[in-house]
C-alpha cells in the first residue's frame, strides 16, 4: 500500500507544548495530522448532521407514529 503525499506547512504552536512533546518523543508532524484528521472528521459528521437534519427530524417523527419498521420481528 502506498503512503499518501505529504507536503511540508508552516505552523505556529505553543512553544511550551512543542517543548513537552518533544520530552516526551513524540512525532510532531503525525500528532499534528492525526489531530487535524480528527478536526476535519469532526467537522464534516457536523456538516452532514446539518444538511441531513430535515431527513433525520421526518425519520424520527415517523419511528414516533409509527414505531420502527418490522419491530415485531426483532429479536431483542
Amino acid at each position: 500500500m502506498s503512503q499518501p503525499a505529504r507536503k511540508s506547512a508552516n505552523l505556529s504552536l505553543d512553544s511550551d507544548l512543542i517543548s513537552r512533546a518533544r520530552d516526551l518523543k513524540i512525532n510532531l508532524s503525525r500528532a499534528a495530522e492525526d489531530g487535524i484528521e480528527r478536526a476535519v472528521k469532526a467537522e464534516r459528521e457536523r456538516l452532514w448532521r446539518i444538511e441531513n437534519a430535515e431527513a433525520i427530524a421526518a425519520s424520527n417523527k415517523y419511528v414516533e407514529e409509527h414505531g420502527l419498521p418490522f419491530a415485531k420481528y426483532r429479536q431483542f
